[in-house]
């Protein structure tokens, strides 16, 4: 018997379908000898975190109930190429491998994988310089066009939010720390709110 594995694929709306990716990679997994224990389908885009059968494809992974996870190709199972790198490191941790179709086996514990695994992470960090460099070039133009960034003076949606219960609660005598503690805000918030009430703002 070949190694365990499970078929995972995904497609971006509910319009499209998993199909072809799931037949292509049951012919895959028939020439390559692996034992096909579970198809798993995800209907989500790249960016959503909430992929219900790939929670469960690791789960199995965790359980050492498989071996490799088969996918047509990678940008099927990572949501960027920081989640990629961060899933094939816990894969690792329970020798599961990633087998795209198109060649690319990732198994961190290779030489090989290891190799891929740093040049994912300077893509990554690339990335992560990318999108920081366009947000700074974002917020600098926006001040140059004179716009005011951040919470604006007087603006206090969570504060004014609580303040009817603050105000109850310490009509029930109850002590400043409790009410920040129940309500989950700083104690400097409860004191600002009673300020605020008493002074009539």
């Amino acid at each position: 018997m070949g190694q365990r594995a499970v078929i995972y694929g995904r497609v971006s709306t509910s319009d499209q379908s998993c199909q072809r990716q799931v037949d292509e990679l049951t012919g895959f997994a028939a020439r390559a000898g692996y034992a096909v224990v579970g198809t798993y389908r995800d209907v989500a885009s790249g960016a959503r975190t909430d992929r219900a059968a790939r929670n469960q494809v690791m789960a199995l992974a965790q359980a050492r109930r498989i071996d490799a996870v088969l996918v047509t190709e990678l940008s099927r199972w990572g949501r960027s190429t920081q989640d990629l790198l961060d899933t094939l490191n816990q894969l690792a941790g329970w020798n599961v491998s990633v087998v795209a179709m198109n060649g690319m086996t990732f198994e961190l514990g290779t030489p090989h994988g290891r190799m891929m695994a740093t040049m994912l992470a300077g893509i990554a960090q690339f990335e992560r310089d990318l999108i920081s460099e366009r947000v700074k070039s974002g917020l600098a133009a926006a001040r140059a066009r004179g716009k005011k960034l951040g919470r604006q003076p007087g603006q206090r949606p969570k504060s004014d939010r609580l303040a009817p219960r603050v105000m109850d609660l310490v009509g029930q005598g109850r002590s400043y720390r409790w009410i920040a503690r129940d309500l989950g805000i700083s104690k400097n918030t409860v004191s600002a709110i009673v300020k605020r009430h008493r002074d009539g703002a």
